[in-house]
């Protein structure tokens, strides 16, 4: 059995909330070689698609905060924002789970593995992965649906490359895992987006007033403005949403040894089993 003690990234034990973020901030860093630069090349992706939308809405840098008479525009801004933060988050969800049910198992996932296509499932991944932005969207535009759907929908690349699920029951698992233990895992991924939001928030905009007190471009300018506050928002991005993913993929785990007993399945496997059939969800 690996180490259970505080160094361990993903202890086989049911763990607290401070635990589960530390956990996921540990993972983290144990494969950001492989998560930052994905995340960095989906996130400035994402700069470019909402630019457009953010000009509409007369929303200006750094905070592209809401401007009376631009609701309809800004609505639509903040619901395509929500499902593309979705969508990256779920994308980045499947090499942390895979490298997270490796941690379980007591090893460390080296960045060949989790870039690896065999056992990545890449084609359900990206069918998911629109299928979640296409329900994120919709939830969004309804407004407090964004909550209900950003707290259920958090494990569907675990359940997908960790479980072995089939893709359509993905979903239907991720809920389900959310839902059990009074809503925990809804709750602690709620609360896991709440902080990364206030530490996005505060670099974003910090950082580009900094850079506008040393004086060293013309921030006063739309020209230089625009496209510093986007690789600003680009590179904190870069970092808070493989966060969020390798929290996704510790809840995950955690909600299965909480639930399902999965440390002691573990503990009792038969020695020679493969770590797909030994993590793979009953079916």
């Amino acid at each position: 059995m690996p180490d259970a003690g505080p160094t361990a990234v993903l202890p086989r034990r049911p763990l607290t909330v401070g635990e589960l973020l530390d956990s996921a901030v540990l993972l983290l860093r144990g494969h950001a070689r492989v998560l930052i630069p994905a995340a960095l090349v989906l996130a400035t992706a994402e700069q470019f698609l909402l630019h457009p939308l953010r000009v509409a809405a007369g929303a200006r840098p750094p905070g592209f905060v809401f401007h009376l008479g631009q609701l309809a525009p800004y609505w639509g801004l903040l619901a395509v924002g929500a499902a593309t933060e979705a969508v990256i988050v779920l994308l980045l969800g499947n090499p942390a789970a895979r490298a997270a049910g490796a941690a379980l198992l007591g090893r460390t996932a080296g960045p060949g593995e989790l870039v690896r296509p065999a056992g990545a499932r890449p084609g359900a991944t990206a069918l998911l992965a629109a299928g979640v932005g296409a329900v994120m969207l919709v939830a969004a535009l309804l407004g407090p649906g964004w909550v209900v759907a950003w707290a259920l929908l958090g494990s569907v690349a675990s359940a997908l490359v960790v479980d072995r699920v089939a893709a359509a029951r993905a979903p239907l698992r991720a809920a389900a895992l959310a839902l059990r233990a009074g809503c925990r895992a809804a709750a602690v991924r709620l609360l896991g987006y709440l902080v990364w939001w206030i530490v996005r928030v505060g670099l974003g905009v910090g950082v580009f007033y900094g850079l506008r007190a040393l004086g060293l471009v013309d921030l006063t300018d739309p020209a230089w403005a625009v496209p510093v506050s986007g690789a600003i928002w680009a590179g904190v991005n870069g970092v808070a949403y493989p966060a969020l993913a390798c929290l996704d993929a510790v809840l995950h785990l955690e909600g299965r040894m909480r639930t399902e007993g999965l440390d002691i399945r573990l503990s009792r496997a038969p020695a020679g089993l493969g770590e797909p059939a030994l993590l793979a969800a009953d079916r």
